[in-house]
Protein backbone atom coordinates (compact mmCIF):
# COMPACT_ATOMS: atom_id res chain seq x y z
CA UNK A 1 0.00 0.00 0.00
CA UNK A 2 1.56 3.61 -1.30
CA UNK A 3 1.71 5.65 2.25
CA UNK A 4 0.61 9.26 1.50
CA UNK A 5 1.14 12.17 3.98
CA UNK A 6 -2.30 12.00 4.97
CA UNK A 7 -2.26 8.37 5.92
CA UNK A 8 0.70 8.66 7.80
CA UNK A 9 -0.14 11.35 10.09
CA UNK A 10 -3.91 10.02 10.47
CA UNK A 11 -1.95 7.03 11.59
CA UNK A 12 -0.15 9.34 14.29
CA UNK A 13 -3.18 10.53 15.19
CA UNK A 14 -4.81 7.99 15.83
CA UNK A 15 -1.64 6.31 17.94
CA UNK A 16 -2.36 9.21 20.25
CA UNK A 17 -5.40 8.58 20.44
CA UNK A 18 -4.97 4.77 21.54
CA UNK A 19 -1.98 5.30 23.81
CA UNK A 20 -2.35 8.94 25.10
CA UNK A 21 -5.61 9.44 25.23
CA UNK A 22 -7.10 5.88 26.94
CA UNK A 23 -4.13 4.69 28.53
CA UNK A 24 -3.03 7.59 30.02
CA UNK A 25 -5.80 10.85 29.80
CA UNK A 26 -8.79 8.92 30.51
CA UNK A 27 -7.86 8.21 33.81
CA UNK A 28 -7.88 11.94 35.17
CA UNK A 29 -11.80 11.66 33.68
CA UNK A 30 -12.56 8.90 35.41
CA UNK A 31 -10.90 9.69 38.71
CA UNK A 32 -13.69 11.42 40.51
CA UNK A 33 -16.23 8.63 39.15
CA UNK A 34 -13.68 5.84 40.72
CA UNK A 35 -13.23 7.97 43.86
CA UNK A 36 -17.62 7.85 44.08
CA UNK A 37 -17.72 4.26 43.18
CA UNK A 38 -14.96 2.59 44.18
CA UNK A 39 -13.70 4.07 47.11
CA UNK A 40 -10.57 5.78 45.86
CA UNK A 41 -9.14 8.19 47.37
CA UNK A 42 -7.09 11.38 46.53
CA UNK A 43 -3.73 10.00 48.04
CA UNK A 44 -4.42 6.51 46.16
CA UNK A 45 -5.67 8.62 43.05
CA UNK A 46 -1.91 10.04 43.30
CA UNK A 47 -0.39 6.59 43.52
CA UNK A 48 -2.04 5.13 40.46
CA UNK A 49 -0.98 8.54 38.57
CA UNK A 50 2.55 8.06 39.78
CA UNK A 51 3.05 4.37 38.76
CA UNK A 52 1.23 5.68 35.55
CA UNK A 53 3.90 7.64 34.83
CA UNK A 54 6.42 5.28 36.20
CA UNK A 55 5.45 3.05 33.21
CA UNK A 56 5.27 6.43 30.97
CA UNK A 57 9.48 6.68 32.12
CA UNK A 58 10.14 2.94 31.80
CA UNK A 59 8.54 3.09 28.08
CA UNK A 60 10.86 6.05 27.36
CA UNK A 61 13.80 3.83 28.64
CA UNK A 62 13.05 0.64 26.29
CA UNK A 63 12.13 3.19 23.11
CA UNK A 64 15.34 5.03 23.99
CA UNK A 65 17.48 1.81 24.62
CA UNK A 66 16.32 0.00 21.18
CA UNK A 67 18.41 0.97 17.94
CA UNK A 68 16.09 -1.75 15.44
CA UNK A 69 13.92 0.46 13.96
CA UNK A 70 12.19 -2.92 13.01
CA UNK A 71 11.71 -3.85 16.64
CA UNK A 72 10.52 0.00 17.10
CA UNK A 73 7.97 -0.81 15.16
CA UNK A 74 6.91 -4.14 15.97
CA UNK A 75 6.96 -2.51 19.87
CA UNK A 76 4.53 0.42 18.82
CA UNK A 77 2.48 -2.24 17.43
CA UNK A 78 2.29 -4.34 20.75
CA UNK A 79 1.73 -1.20 22.55
CA UNK A 80 -1.26 -0.89 20.58
CA UNK A 81 -2.78 -3.85 21.81
CA UNK A 82 -1.84 -3.68 25.57
CA UNK A 83 -3.62 0.11 25.95
CA UNK A 84 -6.82 -2.16 24.60
CA UNK A 85 -6.12 -4.61 27.33
CA UNK A 86 -5.05 -2.63 29.99
CA UNK A 87 -8.10 -0.47 30.11
CA UNK A 88 -10.82 -3.96 29.80
CA UNK A 89 -8.68 -5.41 33.14
CA UNK A 90 -9.44 -2.14 34.84
CA UNK A 91 -13.29 -3.49 35.52
CA UNK A 92 -12.01 -6.85 36.78
CA UNK A 93 -11.07 -5.39 39.91
CA UNK A 94 -10.97 -3.17 42.73
CA UNK A 95 -7.63 -3.75 43.92
CA UNK A 96 -5.44 -0.65 44.09
CA UNK A 97 -2.31 -2.80 43.91
CA UNK A 98 -3.46 -4.14 40.87
CA UNK A 99 -5.25 -1.29 39.72
CA UNK A 100 -0.90 -0.08 40.21
CA UNK A 101 -0.25 -3.04 37.94
CA UNK A 102 -2.15 -2.37 35.15
CA UNK A 103 -1.50 1.81 35.01
CA UNK A 104 2.15 0.97 34.88
CA UNK A 105 1.74 -0.71 31.61
CA UNK A 106 -0.72 2.15 30.79
CA UNK A 107 1.62 4.67 31.05
CA UNK A 108 4.52 2.11 29.39
CA UNK A 109 1.97 2.24 26.17
CA UNK A 110 1.55 6.47 25.91
CA UNK A 111 5.07 6.27 24.98
CA UNK A 112 4.52 4.34 22.06
CA UNK A 113 2.35 7.23 20.58
CA UNK A 114 4.77 10.08 22.60
CA UNK A 115 8.44 8.89 21.64
CA UNK A 116 8.33 6.11 19.05
CA UNK A 117 5.31 7.17 16.77
CA UNK A 118 7.03 10.55 16.76
CA UNK A 119 10.48 9.18 15.59
CA UNK A 120 8.55 7.28 12.89
CA UNK A 121 6.59 9.90 11.59
CA UNK A 122 9.86 12.01 11.74
CA UNK A 123 11.92 9.62 9.66
CA UNK A 124 9.66 9.24 7.08
CA UNK A 125 9.13 13.25 6.96
CA UNK A 126 12.50 13.75 5.90
CA UNK A 127 13.01 10.79 4.15
CA UNK A 128 10.10 11.80 2.02
CA UNK A 129 11.34 15.88 1.88
CA UNK A 130 8.56 16.86 3.68
CA UNK A 131 8.65 19.57 6.48
CA UNK A 132 10.14 18.05 9.90
CA UNK A 133 7.72 19.14 11.92
CA UNK A 134 5.00 17.29 14.43
CA UNK A 135 2.27 19.85 14.70
CA UNK A 136 -0.18 17.82 12.90
CA UNK A 137 0.74 14.76 14.67
CA UNK A 138 0.34 16.55 18.13
CA UNK A 139 -2.85 17.70 17.63
CA UNK A 140 -3.32 14.00 18.01
CA UNK A 141 -3.04 14.70 21.86
CA UNK A 142 -5.87 17.36 22.02
CA UNK A 143 -8.39 15.18 19.59
CA UNK A 144 -7.56 12.16 22.10
CA UNK A 145 -8.77 14.65 24.89
CA UNK A 146 -11.89 15.85 22.88
CA UNK A 147 -13.08 12.12 21.99
CA UNK A 148 -12.33 10.92 25.51
CA UNK A 149 -14.50 13.58 27.01
CA UNK A 150 -17.30 12.97 24.49
CA UNK A 151 -17.42 8.97 25.69
CA UNK A 152 -17.47 9.45 29.34
CA UNK A 153 -19.79 12.62 28.52
CA UNK A 154 -22.33 10.03 27.01
CA UNK A 155 -21.76 6.95 29.08
CA UNK A 156 -22.53 9.78 31.93
CA UNK A 157 -25.30 10.36 30.17
CA UNK A 158 -26.68 7.07 30.36
CA UNK A 159 -25.72 6.62 33.88
CA UNK A 160 -23.04 4.15 33.52
CA UNK A 161 -21.21 3.49 36.51
CA UNK A 162 -16.91 3.89 36.12
CA UNK A 163 -16.52 0.17 34.84
CA UNK A 164 -18.87 0.66 32.03
CA UNK A 165 -17.56 3.46 31.54
CA UNK A 166 -13.59 2.00 31.16
CA UNK A 167 -15.30 -0.85 28.82
CA UNK A 168 -16.74 1.72 26.68
CA UNK A 169 -12.82 3.68 26.54
CA UNK A 170 -11.59 -0.14 25.56
CA UNK A 171 -14.14 -0.27 22.16
CA UNK A 172 -12.63 3.31 21.36
CA UNK A 173 -9.55 2.37 21.40
CA UNK A 174 -9.60 -0.69 19.62
CA UNK A 175 -11.45 1.38 16.85
CA UNK A 176 -8.58 3.84 16.41
CA UNK A 177 -5.86 0.96 16.70
CA UNK A 178 -6.84 -0.52 13.29
CA UNK A 179 -5.77 2.82 11.17
CA UNK A 180 -2.78 3.12 13.80
CA UNK A 181 -1.65 -0.16 13.36
CA UNK A 182 -1.82 -0.15 9.10
CA UNK A 183 -0.50 3.07 8.21
CA UNK A 184 2.13 3.65 10.48
CA UNK A 185 4.91 3.85 7.86
CA UNK A 186 7.42 0.81 8.38
CA UNK A 187 11.40 1.72 8.58
CA UNK A 188 13.67 -0.37 6.57
CA UNK A 189 15.00 -3.14 9.46
CA UNK A 190 18.42 -1.91 9.81
CA UNK A 191 17.20 1.35 10.27
CA UNK A 192 19.10 2.66 6.91
CA UNK A 193 17.52 4.78 4.64
CA UNK A 194 18.54 5.76 1.15
CA UNK A 195 19.65 9.46 1.40
CA UNK A 196 22.25 10.37 4.22
CA UNK A 197 21.34 12.96 6.61
CA UNK A 198 23.51 15.49 9.18
CA UNK A 199 23.07 15.08 12.62
CA UNK A 200 23.55 18.78 14.33
CA UNK A 201 24.02 17.37 18.10
CA UNK A 202 23.47 20.51 20.51
CA UNK A 203 26.16 20.80 23.31
CA UNK A 204 26.54 19.35 26.82
CA UNK A 205 25.42 22.38 28.49
CA UNK A 206 22.81 22.72 26.15
CA UNK A 207 21.08 19.69 26.72
CA UNK A 208 21.63 19.37 30.74
CA UNK A 209 20.00 22.92 30.97
CA UNK A 210 16.95 21.69 28.07
CA UNK A 211 16.36 19.18 30.37
CA UNK A 212 16.07 20.94 33.56
CA UNK A 213 13.92 23.42 31.68
CA UNK A 214 11.68 19.96 30.17
CA UNK A 215 11.42 19.00 33.70
CA UNK A 216 9.40 21.94 35.03
CA UNK A 217 7.06 21.37 32.25
CA UNK A 218 6.69 18.13 32.62
CA UNK A 219 5.76 19.46 36.59
CA UNK A 220 3.47 21.82 35.62
CA UNK A 221 1.83 18.92 33.53
CA UNK A 222 1.12 16.27 34.94
CA UNK A 223 -0.70 17.90 38.28
CA UNK A 224 -3.03 20.17 35.80
CA UNK A 225 -4.00 17.22 33.60
CA UNK A 226 -4.25 14.45 36.73
CA UNK A 227 -6.34 16.60 38.87
CA UNK A 228 -8.46 19.04 36.64
CA UNK A 229 -11.52 16.77 36.75
CA UNK A 230 -11.11 16.40 40.47
CA UNK A 231 -10.36 20.43 41.08
CA UNK A 232 -13.03 21.74 39.26
CA UNK A 233 -15.88 19.09 40.83
CA UNK A 234 -14.69 20.08 44.33
CA UNK A 235 -15.80 23.36 43.86
CA UNK A 236 -19.40 23.87 44.90
CA UNK A 237 -20.86 25.95 41.95
CA UNK A 238 -18.81 23.78 39.19
CA UNK A 239 -19.72 20.32 40.26
CA UNK A 240 -20.63 18.36 37.50
CA UNK A 241 -18.71 20.79 35.46
CA UNK A 242 -15.47 18.85 35.73
CA UNK A 243 -15.31 16.31 32.11
CA UNK A 244 -16.57 19.79 30.33
CA UNK A 245 -13.10 21.48 31.56
CA UNK A 246 -10.86 18.73 30.24
CA UNK A 247 -13.31 19.05 27.13
CA UNK A 248 -11.81 22.30 26.90
CA UNK A 249 -8.35 21.53 27.03
CA UNK A 250 -8.28 18.91 24.52
CA UNK A 251 -10.30 21.73 21.98
CA UNK A 252 -7.62 24.30 23.49
CA UNK A 253 -4.60 21.62 22.18
CA UNK A 254 -6.04 20.02 18.83
CA UNK A 255 -4.88 23.39 16.82
CA UNK A 256 -2.13 24.41 19.72
CA UNK A 257 1.17 22.70 17.97
CA UNK A 258 0.25 23.77 14.54
CA UNK A 259 -0.23 27.51 15.40
CA UNK A 260 3.08 27.23 17.66
CA UNK A 261 4.75 25.19 15.14
CA UNK A 262 4.15 28.65 13.16
CA UNK A 263 5.37 30.97 16.14
CA UNK A 264 8.50 29.09 16.31
CA UNK A 265 9.48 29.33 12.77
CA UNK A 266 9.27 33.43 13.06
CA UNK A 267 10.57 33.90 16.32
CA UNK A 268 12.22 30.76 17.22
CA UNK A 269 11.69 27.67 19.15
CA UNK A 270 13.23 29.24 22.77
CA UNK A 271 11.35 31.87 22.71
CA UNK A 272 8.04 29.99 21.51
CA UNK A 273 8.74 27.81 24.95
CA UNK A 274 9.52 30.35 26.70
CA UNK A 275 6.12 32.15 25.61
CA UNK A 276 4.30 28.74 26.10
CA UNK A 277 6.00 27.90 29.69
CA UNK A 278 4.47 31.76 30.97
CA UNK A 279 1.24 31.41 29.65
CA UNK A 280 0.98 27.59 31.40
CA UNK A 281 1.77 29.33 34.61
CA UNK A 282 -0.78 31.69 34.59
CA UNK A 283 -2.98 28.81 33.03
CA UNK A 284 -2.63 26.66 36.14
CA UNK A 285 -2.73 29.61 38.53
CA UNK A 286 -6.10 30.90 37.77
CA UNK A 287 -8.14 28.34 39.79
CA UNK A 288 -6.29 29.32 42.45
CA UNK A 289 -7.33 32.99 42.73
CA UNK A 290 -10.73 32.85 41.08
CA UNK A 291 -12.82 29.67 41.18
CA UNK A 292 -15.53 31.36 38.94
CA UNK A 293 -16.63 29.31 35.76
CA UNK A 294 -14.99 32.00 33.35
CA UNK A 295 -11.98 31.70 35.62
CA UNK A 296 -11.66 27.78 34.69
CA UNK A 297 -12.81 27.99 30.93
CA UNK A 298 -9.75 30.42 30.66
CA UNK A 299 -7.47 28.29 32.54
CA UNK A 300 -8.37 25.07 30.72
CA UNK A 301 -7.94 26.60 27.38
CA UNK A 302 -4.44 28.93 28.27
CA UNK A 303 -3.44 25.08 29.35
CA UNK A 304 -4.70 22.88 26.61
CA UNK A 305 -3.14 25.73 24.71
CA UNK A 306 0.32 25.16 25.75
CA UNK A 307 0.93 21.92 27.93
CA UNK A 308 1.34 20.01 24.66
CA UNK A 309 3.15 23.34 22.58
CA UNK A 310 5.97 22.39 25.06
CA UNK A 311 6.23 18.52 24.31
CA UNK A 312 5.44 19.52 20.34
CA UNK A 313 8.03 22.02 19.99
CA UNK A 314 10.98 20.47 22.21
CA UNK A 315 10.31 16.74 20.56
CA UNK A 316 10.37 18.76 17.07
CA UNK A 317 13.88 20.10 18.15
CA UNK A 318 14.47 16.56 18.83
CA UNK A 319 14.35 15.96 14.83
CA UNK A 320 16.32 19.21 13.83
CA UNK A 321 19.19 17.97 16.15
CA UNK A 322 19.06 13.95 15.22
CA UNK A 323 17.41 13.88 11.89
CA UNK A 324 19.07 10.34 11.30
CA UNK A 325 17.91 9.17 14.63
CA UNK A 326 14.93 11.23 15.95
CA UNK A 327 14.13 9.34 19.64
CA UNK A 328 17.66 9.60 20.39
CA UNK A 329 17.20 13.31 21.62
CA UNK A 330 13.17 12.61 22.46
CA UNK A 331 14.30 9.71 25.10
CA UNK A 332 16.92 12.49 27.03
CA UNK A 333 14.03 15.19 26.80
CA UNK A 334 11.39 12.92 27.55
CA UNK A 335 13.29 11.02 30.50
CA UNK A 336 13.50 14.06 32.20
CA UNK A 337 9.35 15.33 31.89
CA UNK A 338 8.61 11.79 33.02
CA UNK A 339 10.89 11.92 36.12
CA UNK A 340 8.34 14.86 36.74
CA UNK A 341 5.59 13.26 36.13
CA UNK A 342 6.15 10.54 38.42
CA UNK A 343 7.39 12.93 41.57
CA UNK A 344 4.58 15.37 41.27
CA UNK A 345 1.20 13.74 41.41
CA UNK A 346 2.02 11.56 45.30
CA UNK A 347 2.92 14.86 46.79
CA UNK A 348 -0.01 16.82 45.31
CA UNK A 349 -2.29 14.31 46.67
CA UNK A 350 -1.20 14.06 50.38
CA UNK A 351 -1.54 18.09 49.97
CA UNK A 352 -5.13 18.21 48.72
CA UNK A 353 -6.17 15.18 52.03
CA UNK A 354 -4.31 18.14 54.45
CA UNK A 355 -5.34 20.95 53.51
CA UNK A 356 -8.27 20.00 51.86
CA UNK A 357 -8.19 21.56 48.35
CA UNK A 358 -5.54 22.15 45.64
CA UNK A 359 -4.30 25.58 46.08
CA UNK A 360 -0.67 24.69 47.39
CA UNK A 361 -0.26 22.02 44.87
CA UNK A 362 -1.54 24.13 42.14
CA UNK A 363 1.23 27.40 43.78
CA UNK A 364 3.74 24.68 43.91
CA UNK A 365 3.64 23.62 40.03
CA UNK A 366 3.23 27.14 38.27
CA UNK A 367 6.02 28.09 40.93
CA UNK A 368 7.82 24.80 39.17
CA UNK A 369 7.21 25.50 35.78
CA UNK A 370 8.35 29.52 35.98
CA UNK A 371 11.46 28.44 37.41
CA UNK A 372 11.51 26.53 34.33
CA UNK A 373 11.60 30.05 32.27
CA UNK A 374 14.91 30.78 33.88
CA UNK A 375 16.32 27.53 32.44
CA UNK A 376 14.94 28.67 28.94
CA UNK A 377 16.42 32.45 29.70
CA UNK A 378 19.74 31.28 30.02
CA UNK A 379 19.84 29.34 27.06
CA UNK A 380 18.54 32.00 24.83
CA UNK A 381 21.14 33.94 26.55
CA UNK A 382 23.50 30.57 25.18
CA UNK A 383 21.42 30.95 21.46
CA UNK A 384 22.44 34.84 21.43
CA UNK A 385 26.44 34.23 22.33
CA UNK A 386 26.74 31.83 19.64
CA UNK A 387 24.43 33.82 16.94
CA UNK A 388 26.95 36.81 17.30
CA UNK A 389 30.30 34.35 17.31
CA UNK A 390 28.51 33.03 14.12
CA UNK A 391 28.51 36.88 12.73
CA UNK A 392 31.99 37.64 14.11
CA UNK A 393 33.71 34.55 12.33
CA UNK A 394 31.86 35.63 8.83
CA UNK A 395 32.97 39.15 9.08
CA UNK A 396 36.80 37.87 9.97
CA UNK A 397 36.36 35.63 7.31
CA UNK A 398 35.38 38.10 4.98
CA UNK A 399 38.28 40.73 6.06
CA UNK A 400 40.70 37.92 5.47
CA UNK A 401 39.68 37.42 2.03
Amino acid sequence: MRLTKFRVYFAGICSLIVTAGVARFSYSLLLPIMQDGAGLTESGGGWLATTNFMGYLCGVLIAASLHNLNYKYNLYRFYLILSVVTSVAMVMTTDIVTWAVLRFFAGACASGGFIIASGLLLKWLVKNKHRAELGVHFAGAGLSIIVTSVVVEVMMAMSADWQQQWLALAVLAAIFAVPAWLWMPHPFVDGQTSSYVKDNPPSKKFTSLMMLAYFCAGYGYVVSSTFIVDIVEGVDSLQGQGSIAFLLIGLAATPAPLIWDRIARNIGYLKALLAAYMLQAIGIILPVINDSLAAVILSALLFGSTFIACVSLVLTMAGKFYPSNPAKFMGTMTLSYGAAQIIAPVPTGYLAEAFGNYDIGLYLSAAIVMIGTLFLAKLLHMDSNLEVIKRMNKVNKAVTS
